[in-house]
């Protein structure tokens, strides 16, 4: 290209007329190509290479020899004609160089033309006016020497002979930094090897900024999130813990001596503060999913064991209620799977309150199934209430932060509107999905879905195990009803739902055959207890006869046994407790509830323990010495790790079981666990029975704990019945 900026012209080679011509034609085409895109702002780069085209072209058109091969020499006349044509080329080669030049001087990008060495041959005056000098006195310079740092291609990226690069390159002009985006072409010429690289660049400054501007915006939009997550979390934890504090004494509280009317005042203190404590953590675990913490921990659970704790938790607010509560778990739902069982409790624990908060009548069946979706085999988990239904714009919005159903100023229910954003979050996370279906007075129908990882065991060989069972069930709670008509279904048998004495008559009396077993709701049951007797005596012919009790029930089980029932079952009904009764008549005490558990347990507690009690806060310390004191147990209380290994190491100890705070001054409750159990191995003493205390219910905070050498985890809002429980059965023999 140097010949065409220096005029000079190539060696005497004759033209081809009507091929030099083409050339020619196709030269002068291109180059009206390359000022249309410019002009209409198409990118540089194809503005540049029409460029390089057009002159390409007029070159092979200089150099291409004449197709007869033959000179002229004895022919004067025919000479002058061929100079006189190449006088008329060198003209057009160099009206074409000036347009191309002055094409490249009114572009608004930059061009620069370096030969092998990196030396500038050419530059436009855009560079000149960066530099601020004349671009024909940067002729010779090299780029870095302008201050310009970009490299050249090496001789052996040129091996094909071209190369294409792009990068955006930062200039420092008087006026500030500016940012082009460079192209460049780097040639070798297949004669003569020279390299040349042609570079055009565009001004993005401007991009730059916006881009750099946005990207700051973020990272402050993203610290003051952060900061406000920690704030909420920070703030959260230090609320929680006197609230804490008030739920377990206005426990105490109302297990003193009391008149009815402090005992409303007492409830109301408990019922406002476990509001309060659901909202705070509400807004605890929002604030760890929004500041990015939210860790998934899986890990083999049982599928049946947690959902049916769930409920059995739960049952307390749905038997307060007066509303039924069902579960059904499908005998081909595995015994065991992968997953985080603290996060799927979480997200039943939410859907469950729910459907029980916003139930008047009726009730709610929780059933866990097997389902196919997009060709994977998932578990499905299904809450189902009659309540009072969803209005179709708000399917749309229920899982969104701050929204809830209803949002009139009448609203019976309050609530942050967090629970479903949150459990929305908590399935995504375990690369679950979530629906709901509901219309205005039809109730609502939740499911949960999550991927099946790993699943081990089934009860698939008890499908058949009712087969040609043929049960009536006699329940005011038409869902709990059907959540036990599932379950003997589901195992063979057959099922039938009355919904009370009338209806069941009515059936009995077109009836001939006898039932294998009748379930008989015991609220359903009058003050005398016979119903049972009274349906017999009408024609009910039943191999079994079971009652159906609430924890308030118990009481009456003498009365229930005296009117003919053979056994009960203790709501909600476990369907493997049901399978069992059914097959097998023998009078057995099934699952007892959640409150029956504790009561028991506080009672088997008290046979008097001495406790160390290692808790920093004077609330909760104060909290566990009532309810150990209450129970019989001797206290000691110390407020820090330090004081608590002091007094386990001491040749004199005489505790029998320990408590320990996980955050502490001086040391905290794991380091004391770890020397703890240092000295206990190094002295040959039996280890004592520690169990944490912590507010954190996390997996991970458990298994850290345990992996320290701790023996069980409690915990924290202290609740001493729970409290208790695990004091029991951590006791040594």
């Amino acid at each position: 290209m140097q010949w065409l900026r220096s005029g000079e012209t190539r060696p005497a080679n004759d033209f081809s007329r009507y091929g030099g011509l083409s050339l020619l034609i196709f030269s002068v085409a291109a180059f009206l190509l390359a000022v249309a895109a410019h002009v209409s702002g198409a990118v540089p780069l194809l503005t540049f290479l029409l460029v390089f085209l057009a002159i390409s072209a007029f070159a092979a058109a200089i150099a291409l020899p004449d197709s007869s091969g033959k000179t002229s020499a004895a022919e004067p006349a025919q000479a002058a004609s061929h100079l006189e044509e190449l006088a008329d080329r060198v003209t057009a080669m160099r009206e074409a160089e000036q347009r191309f030049y002055g094409l490249l001087e009114t572009l608004g990008d930059l061009v620069i033309n370096r030969d092998g060495e990196g030396r500038i041959l050419y530059a436009n005056r855009v560079l000149g006016e960066l530099m601020e000098c004349d671009a024909r006195d940067l002729v010779g310079q090299t780029l870095p020497q302008l201050g310009i740092d970009i490299g050249m291609a090496s001789e052996t990226a040129l091996i094909e002979g071209e190369l294409l690069s792009s990068s955006d390159v930062s200039i420092q002009t008087k006026a500030g930094l500016r940012w082009f985006s460079w192209t460049e072409i780097s040639l070798r010429e297949g004669e003569s090897g020279t390299v040349s690289h042609w570079a055009i660049a565009r001004d993005i400054t401007a991009r730059k900024r916006a881009e750099t501007a946005l990207v700051n915006a973020r990272e402050r939009a993203e610290q003051a999130s952060f900061a406000k997550s920690r704030f909420l979390a920070t703030v959260s934890h230090e609320i929680r813990t006197p609230m804490n504090g008030i739920i377990g004494m206005a426990t105490l509280l109302a297990d003193t001596r009391l008149s009815s009317e402090q005992r409303t005042y007492v409830g109301a203190i408990s019922t406002s503060a476990s509001a309060l404590l659901a909202l705070i953590e509400d807004l605890l675990d929002y604030s760890k999913i929004e500041a990015g913490r939210l860790e998934i921990e899986p890990q083999r659970m049982s599928v049946r064991e947690l959902v049916e704790s769930v409920v059995e938790l739960m049952a307390v607010r749905a038997f307060a209620k007066k509303i039924g509560l069902g579960c059904h778990i499908a005998p081909e739902v595995p015994d065991t799977i992968l997953a985080d069982p603290g996060r799927l409790r979480q997200v039943l624990l939410n859907l469950l309150g729910n459907a029980i908060k916003f139930t008047e009548e009726g009730g709610v069946l929780v059933t866990v199934t097997m389902v196919v979706q997009d060709g994977a085999v998932k578990l499905a988990f299904k809450v189902d209430d009659t309540g009072p239904g969803l209005e179709p714009e708000s399917l749309s919005r229920i899982f969104q932060e701050f929204e809830q159903a209803d949002t009139s100023s009448t609203r019976k229910h309050g609530g942050a509107g967090l629970g479903l954003a949150i459990t929305r979050r908590l399935i995504s996370a375990m690369e679950g999905t979530i629906t709901v279906e509901s219309a205005p007075g039809e109730g609502a129908g939740f499911t949960v879905f999550i991927p099946l990882v790993d699943p081990e065991g089934t009860e698939a060989e008890t499908r058949l195990a009712l087969k040609g069972f043929d049960i009536a069930i006699l329940t005011p709670h038409v869902v709990e009803g059907e959540a036990l008509a599932m379950a003997v279904r589901a195992h063979g048998g057959k099922a039938r739902v009355f919904e009370g004495e009338k209806s069941a008559l009515a059936l009995l009396r077109r009836r001939k055959t006898a039932f294998d077993a009748i379930i008989i709701d015991a609220a359903l049951e009058n003050e005398k207890g016979d119903l049972l007797g009274r349906l017999r005596r009408k024609g009910l012919r039943a191999t079994q006869a079971l009652t159906l009790i609430a924890p308030t029930d118990r009481g009456r089980l003498t009365e229930f046994r005296a009117n003919g029932y053979d056994a009960f079952i203790a709501r909600p009904a476990r369907d493997r407790t049901l399978l069992r009764l059914l097959l097998n008549t023998q009078m057995t005490d099934t699952a007892p509830a959640p409150d029956d558990h504790a009561r028991g347990d506080a009672t088997r507690a008290s046979r008097g323990l001495k406790v160390l009690v290692a808790e920093d806060n004077e609330i909760n310390a104060m909290l566990a010495r009532a309810a150990l004191s209450k129970a019989g147990h001797s206290v000691v209380l110390v407020s820090n790790g330090r004081a608590a290994v002091e007094a386990l190491t001491h040749p004199a100890r005489d505790y029998e079981m320990v408590l320990m705070d996980l955050h502490m001054p001086v040391m905290d409750g794991l380091d004391a666990i770890v020397q703890i159990r240092r000295h206990e191995e190094d002295t040959g003493l039996a280890p004592i029975p520690i169990l944490v205390l912590s507010a954190d219910g996390q997996e991970k905070t458990r298994h850290t704990a345990l992996a320290h050498g701790a023996t069980g985890f409690v915990t924290k809002p202290l609740d001493p019945a729970r409290l208790l429980s695990a004091l029991e059965l951590h006791t040594p023999a």
